[in-house]
């Protein structure tokens, strides 16, 4: 199959009508039956964007060595991945779309659902509705022309959608996207609404409702543990995510996890950021075993992307819808 075209920016999209092949799955998700349904999903952005970097000055060299780190490490990811013919969902910044486009067509193409993971990683909380809209827009449009599909899904950056920010919802649902995945329930200090359900459903806005697909969590105590990815899969033993999943599949409604993860926690060579003692804990902690952890779950499990369960979603089951209160 030749490339999908791509456009120059602000022409307008012209949808490739030749579907992409994923690849041959050595396991298959099951999507019409009520199994464990498990999203594996991997966010991609410039290990200088995360949230605990912001702030610090990054100089031109640095950029550069994170930014050809992000593209070695999603290739290790996708060389992997290809390996046990599983297919995921890539939330991809914006301008990735412009520095890096052969690597978001590869992932394209490689029959992974490609989505919005905003233009330049900035948290929802530096947004009013009119500049997320352009915000998301310009993601979308990068992303699109780029690889001539559709992006439908989208996860803020450091999972900023919580109270204060659900006005994000009606945006999303304005631009079309089919589904969100930016409320983490959970409780922590940036983010999460802690009591917000644990399995997808439909999350109503003031005008519109959008299918949200929440991190994978584990009910213990009375309390909700993040074991969906991150810093969590990379800390806590690989089998508290395990416990988490099983949880899903005994007592989901509908039976559906979510896993998230970042390339550069698979890059134990990269650069390391100047942080303080306590992000520097929580950013690099188990990064040297992150690699044989995710290669454990690949072996084990079976994978869907998001935008394939989410239609399957929308098709077979009627879903909750909740208000959550701001």
């Amino acid at each position: 199959m030749g490339h999908p075209a791509a456009y120059a920016a602000g022409s307008p999209v012209r949808w490739d009508i030749r579907r992409l092949t994923p690849p041959v799955r050595r396991k298959e998700c099951d999507l019409t039956s009520q199994s464990l349904r498990i999203i594996l999903s991997f966010d991609v952005e410039e290990h200088h964007r995360i949230e605990a970097a912001r702030g610090l000055h990054i100089d031109e060299r640095r950029e550069t060595h994170y930014r050809e780190r992000m593209e070695y490490a999603t290739r290790w990811l996708l060389d992997r991945l290809g390996e046990r013919g599983v297919s995921a969902t890539f939330f991809i910044v914006g301008q990735i779309a412009e520095s890096h486009p052969d690597l978001v067509r590869t992932i394209a193409r490689a029959g992974h659902e490609v989505a919005s993971h905003s233009w330049d990683h900035r948290r929802v909380h530096h947004f009013t509705p009119a500049t997320f809209r352009e915000d998301v827009l310009r993601s979308k449009d990068a992303l699109e022309q780029v690889t001539g599909l559709p992006v439908v899904g989208f996860r803020a950056p450091t999972f900023s959608i919580v109270r204060s920010t659900l006005w994000a919802l009606d945006v999303l649902a304005e631009l079309g996207m089919k589904y969100d995945s930016s409320i983490y329930p959970v409780r922590h200090d940036r983010y999460g609404i802690p009591d917000a359900p644990r399995w997808p459903f439909l999350a109503k806005g003031k005008t519109h409702s959008l299918l949200e697909i929440p991190p994978a969590t584990w009910r213990i105590l009375g309390a909700n543990l993040a074991v969906g990815g991150g810093g969590y899969f990379r800390l806590f033993p690989l089998a508290l995510m395990r416990r988490g999943l099983a949880q899903t599949m005994r007592q989901g409604q509908p039976p559906v996890a979510m896993l998230y993860f970042h390339p550069w926690e698979f890059d134990p060579d990269q650069e390391r950021l100047p942080l303080s003692r306590l992000s520097h804990f929580r950013t690099y902690v188990g990064v040297h075993r992150s690699r044989h952890r995710l290669t454990a779950l690949l072996d084990q499990y079976a994978f869907a992307r998001a935008v394939d369960v989410a239609d399957s979603l929308s098709a077979d089951m009627p879903l909750a819808e909740i208000s959550l209160p701001s």
